[in-house]
């Protein structure tokens, strides 16, 4: 069978071209166009993440000097908070800051005595025995001070007793616990719990 476009009329030459131009676009578009298509929306996706995290770091650049500020404000309360729960102990500036307590109070320190410290799960607790000669009024004000003072002192164990020969400032023979903490970071992460309040 000898089929020839030319032979066709005209009407019939035009609707074989149309027929041939759409299935040529249906051919086109279902094995190139669609596939450029999906690969141009995935990459497109990809350009849209990578644009919101370069907003993204541009902004962090832009709070950086915040940052760094929030940094310095942390490193200095941390140094603050290091002087109220130091990290180290040292048994020899711990009775010198007794002894400047008990000395504004007006207290006579007659004992010093390390305890035995005890392991806590974020600290260790320090207590020292202590045996003081003074007045109730003395006393008093040496509690107050110990309140007061910047690190944690807590005072227990007290016993109060007259002495038999009494002076104007020597009333009283008090013996007490006084403890201090240490912080302890590298076995207390997990732990729990703090010092107790004093």
């Amino acid at each position: 069978m000898d089929i020839s476009l030319s032979k066709l009329p005209w009407w019939g030459q035009l609707g074989a071209f149309v027929i041939l131009g759409a299935a040529s676009i249906y051919g086109f578009y279902n094995f190139y166009a669609s596939q450029v298509g999906a690969e141009l929306e995935i990459k497109e996706t990809r350009l849209a993440a990578l644009r919101a995290d370069i907003n993204k770091g541009v902004a962090t650049a832009r709070r950086l000097g915040e940052f760094q500020a929030q940094v310095t404000d942390l490193e200095r309360r941390l140094d603050a908070l290091k002087n109220v729960l130091p990290e180290q102990k040292d048994v020899a500036d711990t009775l010198r800051r007794i002894q400047g307590l008990a000395t504004q109070s007006n207290l006579t320190l007659l004992r010093f005595t390390p305890a035995a410290a005890r392991q806590q799960p974020l600290y260790l607790e320090v207590p020292y025995q202590l045996i003081a000669d003074g007045s109730f009024h003395n006393l008093a004000l040496f509690f107050d001070r110990v309140s007061k003072f910047p690190r944690i002192i807590n005072v227990g164990d007290i016993s109060i007793s007259a002495k038999p020969r009494q002076e104007p400032n020597s009333t009283i023979t008090a013996t007490l616990t006084a403890t201090t903490f240490v912080l302890q970071e590298a076995g207390g992460r997990g732990g729990r719990g703090a010092p107790p309040a004093r």
